[in-house]
């Protein structure tokens, strides 16, 4: 599949179920914890600076956000979550945001969970792993900010990611940092092979 990753357009931001976007294309999600540098793994994809907002404070995407590329898919950026400086009230609104995308069938084609590749993953973390297993579409887990890590650290940390979020063998679990560009070509790859 050739995909123009330069021809990347925003749709629209889904504030509620009514907006989501059901017109058969395959759609991609990314997900992450609020702090996980999601917006920086996007920018690193597409070779854009700053296509997806990279906020200085976590939690910036509240809405479901849409960008078409290439016509081919919709890259799909979830609302960051686990982050704490957000009221309470908020927090609970993203969450069933995100619990009806999932539910609503046929919407979900691929995912893509982002985790820290310096820490152990966390309870919101297993349950979002949980969430898209669920939904029975394939999962890609890119373990980021890979740059911080001693190279003998790497392979304990992502035996400890892929025993923490239970994934099975044919789940990829993709080595990445954003900042140096690390893996990118990789979760191209799977992320192509995935629509096909």
């Amino acid at each position: 599949m050739e995909v123009n990753l330069h021809n990347a357009t925003f749709v629209l931001s889904a504030a509620s179920p009514r907006d989501f976007l059901e017109d058969g294309r395959p759609q991609v999600a990314f997900a992450g914890r609020s702090n996980v540098g999601k917006s920086s793994v996007i920018n690193r994809l597409l070779n854009r600076k700053n296509f997806a907002r990279v906020g200085a404070a976590p939690g910036k995407t509240v809405h479901i956000n849409y960008f078409d590329i290439d016509g081919t898919f919709y890259l799909v950026d979830l609302p960051g979550y686990g982050y704490a400086r957000v009221s309470k009230g908020e927090r609970d609104r993203w969450g069933k945001l995100m619990e009806d995308y999932f539910a609503r069938p046929g919407l979900l084609t691929l995912g893509v969970m982002i985790v820290d590749a310096r820490h152990r993953p966390t309870a919101d973390d297993q349950t979002m792993a949980r969430w898209f297993r669920d939904t029975g579409c394939p999962l890609i887990v890119v373990a980021n900010k890979l740059d911080k890590l001693k190279k003998s650290e790497i392979g304990p940390n992502l035996d400890r990611i892929r025993e923490t979020l239970a994934l099975d063998e044919t789940t990829r679990l993709i080595p990445f940092s954003a900042e140096k560009g690390t893996g990118r070509e990789e979760l191209l790859q799977a992320i192509l092979t995935g629509l096909e």
